[in-house]
């Protein structure tokens, strides 16, 4: 594209311009179709889009599984009124007639008031189920708008209340006996354990869930993005789109479920003395490419020792990325990213990021630090869903330290964090980061190794033969079920197997177990492979014996690498021991 004397493109020459503005058009509807796409086919929650009178045009799989209606039923036929109960709808306008001083209508009207005035509205309802039963849910209502901002028609997702109200019941029955006995107080206290035990059995089942089918979508692009012969160019960007929004997916779930950790009190740190100048090499590495991409410079300052802290080398990393990232994608163009470290007060750190950003008026810094608040930004060119600043500002207080932003319009913005400093006398720090090499083929003659995969899902089994049909020397072997895999690993001995957890009859633990109790099958290594991904679950699969924990969506590099590995540690066991 050519510039005229004001560094302003040249659009008269051929149409680029045009041509680049319909090429980015195209993409961002493919990977909006996407995202649409997952949302839709979601069963965890309904999602309810009427027209701007209220009548039911979307109802996705969600919707149809907690309310018994199939999309035929309703859409174009009714509005979510008619399937609420009508008696809370009236209760609803009275009260909101007199918390906003103006009559409302029971109906339709009462449930989309608040969001067709841009007031945000979560509120409690009760829907009605197809065969008559009720079904108590949260609901949250937005108002959709087109170009001009003229409404076009209303969203309603709603999520199943019912274990919070039977949970809330319960605590209410045992404050009562609470008041009449000190005794049972160990009876509150075992409840509220096991509520949060609850809490966290669904973070990790929606973590599952979510995960999966992420699993083929990412795992079947990467295949296609390194296939031969290579993708031609237009479907190399309809790839990386695909990917771009799978893992910007799968990064929003991370988010979620660390946010919900963290609220439910049950993410456990590591605090112990690191060295800050490991971790910014780590994070330089990590966050190149992306300011490569936008044209930003960063620079990182060259520290004259290591800068040693008291935190959790992990999570530090976590929230100097996302600051990162948050610093480049919201710059100007050809703009810069300065981050400086340098002592504070009180024995302290302070790790500053200072863009050439827009800035931020004080009026949008109170609101920096609330949950899904982009201060605006929702329909602007960059992804974001408002949760990454509350992660880092809970993390870094949960490590004792302390978050915070000056900010300038027009000039730009300054993020900070102050972290507990250290003098350890030795520090055992994580390897770095790198980027997993993909394993060199087999050389023709050299031995079949034999692979067995215990998978139930028949697109992750079909992921890991794709992958395994690049590497001719290994042999794949395959079980539906956790019985037949034990099964098959008695009769064919093979070197390693690769275990999904959650399996029909009996778990991949439980098979692990089985396994390691048999003389014959003991010494092969196990790698789990599963969509259980939350802290607790690792820890778990580590403890239970497994010879490595993958997660999925599965990074092809790491996958292959891992199973080298496996084969190399199969390879020494089977040597008879020197004398």
């Amino acid at each position: 594209m050519r510039e005229d004397g004001n560094g302003a493109p040249d659009v008269g020459a051929g149409g680029t311009a045009k041509a680049v503005s319909e090429d980015q058009r195209q993409r961002g509807l493919l990977k909006t179709g996407a995202l649409q796409t997952a949302i839709l086919n979601s069963a965890n929650f309904s999602s309810i889009a009427t027209d701007e009178h209220g009548i039911i045009q979307i109802f996705n799989v969600g919707a149809e599984r907690m309310l018994g209606y199939a999309a035929a039923d309703v859409v174009d036929r009714i509005t979510p009124a008619d399937i609420s109960d009508p008696q809370e709808l009236q209760a609803r306008a009275l009260a909101l007639s007199i918390e906003l001083g103006t009559p409302i209508t029971a109906g339709f009207e009462a449930m989309v008031f608040k969001a067709r005035r841009r007031i945000e509205d979560v509120y409690e309802l009760t829907y009605i189920r197809k065969d008559g039963s009720r079904l108590p849910a949260v609901v949250s209502v937005t108002a959709l708008q087109d170009a001009a901002d003229a409404i076009i028609g209303y969203l309603l997702i709603g999520t199943d209340n019912t274990a919070r109200q039977q949970v809330e019941a319960e605590r209410l029955r045992l404050d009562a006996v609470l008041k009449e006995s000190h005794v049972e107080l160990k009876k509150a206290k075992v409840a509220a354990e096991e509520a949060n035990l609850a809490k966290s059995d669904f973070l990790s089942s929606m973590s599952h869930e979510l995960r999966s089918p992420l699993n083929a979508i990412l795992g079947f692009a990467q295949l296609m993005e390194t296939g031969a012969p290579p993708p031609t160019p237009g479907q190399k960007d309809s790839i990386d789109q695909i990917l771009q929004a799978g893992w910007y997916l799968l990064d929003l779930i991370n988010e979620i479920l660390d946010l919900s950790l963290i609220e439910s009190g049950r993410l456990s740190l590591s605090p112990e003395p690191m060295s800050l100048a490991e971790v910014l090499a780590d994070c330089q590495a990590m966050i190149e490419p992306q300011a490569q991409k936008g044209g930003i410079r960063v620079y990182f300052p060259d520290l004259d020792g290591p800068w040693l802290v008291r935190a959790d080398r992990t999570r530090v990393k976590q929230v100097l990325v996302n600051l990162l990232s948050n610093a480049i994608k919201y710059n100007r163009v050809g703009g810069r990213v300065d981050l400086r470290v340098g002592a504070a007060a009180d024995g302290r750190t302070r790790i500053s990021l200072q863009d050439t950003g827009e800035g931020l008026a004080a009026d949008k810094l109170v609101q920096l630090f609330q949950p899904f608040n982009r201060l605006g930004q929702e329909a602007g060119a960059q992804e974001g869903t408002g949760i990454g600043l509350v992660v880092c500002k809970r993390l870094v207080e949960l490590m004792n330290g302390s978050i915070g932003v000056d900010s300038t319009v027009g000039v730009g913005s300054t993020f900070w964090i102050e972290l507990d400093a250290t003098a350890a006398p030795h520090l055992t720090a994580e390897p770095a980061d790198t980027q997993l090499a993909a394993p060199a083929p087999a050389v023709p003659g050299s031995t079949l190794r034999t692979l067995l995969c215990v998978e139930d899902n028949p697109a992750n089994l079909m992921l890991v033969q794709r992958l395994l049909e690049r590497r001719p020397d290994i042999r794949l072997l395959s079980a539906r079920d956790g019985r037949r895999g034990v099964e098959m690993a008695r009769a064919f001995r093979p070197e390693v197997i690769l275990m999904d957890i959650n399996l029909p009859g009996i778990s991949g633990i439980t098979a692990l177990h089985i396994l390691a109790e048999d003389p014959a099958t003991a010494l092969i290594p196990v790698i789990a492979l599963s969509a259980n991904a939350m802290p607790r679950d690792i820890e778990k699969g580590k403890q239970a014996g497994f010879f490595h924990y993958l997660t999925k969506p599965i990074k092809v590099g790491e996958f292959m690498d891992t199973l080298d590995l496996a084969f190399k540690h199969a390879l020494a066991a089977s040597q008879p021991a020197s004398l």
